[in-house]
């Protein structure tokens, strides 16, 4: 028992909680009130607000893409998130100062695409700490994602509260000075994990993932899945306000209830996953998800958003931890690739997200979008459920 305890609180397990949950935060400060943020301090129209989503993620696609291949080859991978970090503080000062859309869209973008890659590398850095030392992958890497679950209970009530009281500027300067925290548990307590060797025996081509079918399943699964997700957080603030006549702050309560209750859904789905199965487990959550995005269709009154965030938090809290862990159980040898093309997914879903959401809020209304939501998240349940288990050599 005292054996359990002493690897239960190991300080560089501590670490790994630690800078997840630091680094999510700051993230959780900018992210929900940013459709706001361009709509009233910079003063565009859904449809560029919608645009500027779609470009920021085509730009974390190829800068991330670029870093992922080195990164698992060669360098030291905390050296990659610490540069990440700092282009984190450099991308928070930025948008502290500046309301120009076309600097924003550009600088703005570059830096985030560069800082958006500090996440996957912490997730790579823990899966190889976690099999060089012999821990378990799958609890390990939930605990850290619901470290960035508690950042997202704080975080939004957090972000619209410093937003809303005393201006966007003072929000984006807290995120700067949480990356610099960042910055500094990443150099003083994350360690450096030596490369995996990849066994001769299986292709090149294959450990890559992409011509494995189920690979290409599951990440075109993933992509729709997180489409819905990101159009449901871009759409939300606006919905809340112009349609439903709500006031701002209930957008932040709503992201911070489903981040909360993503929690105990994250530490469950590690601990019952070896007993029902990654890929039923997911398919548990697309069906969530599939019901959340029906209920706002059908529900729009306030209690009515809280308890759908029930059916949220399972649906984000199992994909977010267990999708993950899917791809790199598909692409062994390749932890930074795997964890890079998870996130890539989520990209891709922000590009989709970002064209769908001002596309359809800007012809038919706000409503219109969380019916698209539904029909991806169906579409999203029938590729996952083609998907096998792990990959079969």
């Amino acid at each position: 028992m005292k054996s359990l305890l002493s690897r239960r609180i190991h300080p560089v397990y501590l670490a790994f909680m630690a800078v997840s949950f630091m680094v999510g935060i700051a993230g959780a400060l900018q992210a929900p009130t940013l459709s706001l943020f361009l709509s009233r301090e910079v003063a565009v129209r859904p449809f560029w607000v919608g645009l500027f989503y779609t470009v920021n993620a085509v730009a974390g696609i190829v800068v991330s893409l670029l870093l992922a291949k080195r990164s698992d080859s060669r360098g030291d991978r905390r050296m990659l998130i610490l540069f990440c970090c700092a282009m984190a503080v450099g991308n928070a000062l930025l948008f502290a100062f500046n309301r120009h859309y076309l600097t924003l869209i550009t600088a703005g973008v570059f830096l985030s695409a560069v800082a958006s890659v500090a996440m996957p590398q912490i997730f790579a850095l823990a899966r190889e700490y976690a099999d060089s030392s012999a821990r378990e992958a799958v609890m390990f890497s939930s605990v850290m994602r619901a470290q960035l679950s508690l950042a997202w209970v704080i975080g939004p009530p957090l972000s619209f509260a410093i937003a809303l009281n005393y201006g966007f500027t003072a929000m984006f300067l807290v995120a700067a000075l949480l990356f610099v925290i960042c910055v500094a548990l990443v150099w003083f307590t994350l360690p450096s994990v030596p490369r995996a060797q990849v066994s001769v025996a299986v292709p090149i081509a294959e450990i890559g993932g992409w011509k494995n079918r189920d690979v290409r399943m599951l990440f075109i699964g993933s992509v729709l899945m997180w489409t819905c997700n990101t159009m449901y957080i871009i759409d939300m603030p606006l919905y809340i306000s112009g349609v439903l006549g709500m006031p701002d702050t209930l957008a932040g309560l709503l992201m911070g209830t489903a981040a909360g209750l993503e929690i105990p859904v994250m530490l469950l789905a590690g601990h019952y996953v070896k007993r029902f199965g990654k890929r039923n487990m997911m398919l548990l959550a697309i069906g969530c998800g599939v019901l959340f995005y029906l209920g706002l269709v059908l529900f729009h009154s306030r209690s009515a958003l809280m308890i759908l965030q029930l059916f949220n938090a399972v649906y984000i809290g199992i994909i977010a931890g267990i999708g993950m862990i899917w791809f790199q159980d598909l692409m062994p040898s390749r932890p930074g690739a795997a964890t890079t093309l998870f996130t890539n997914s989520i990209s891709t879903g922000v590009i989709l997200a970002g064209v769908i959401q001002g596309a359809l809020a800007e012809t038919f209304g706000h409503h219109s979008v969380y019916w698209a939501a539904f029909v991806l998240a169906l579409v999203a349940l029938a590729l996952s459920w083609r998907v096998r288990e792990k990959r079969v050599i």
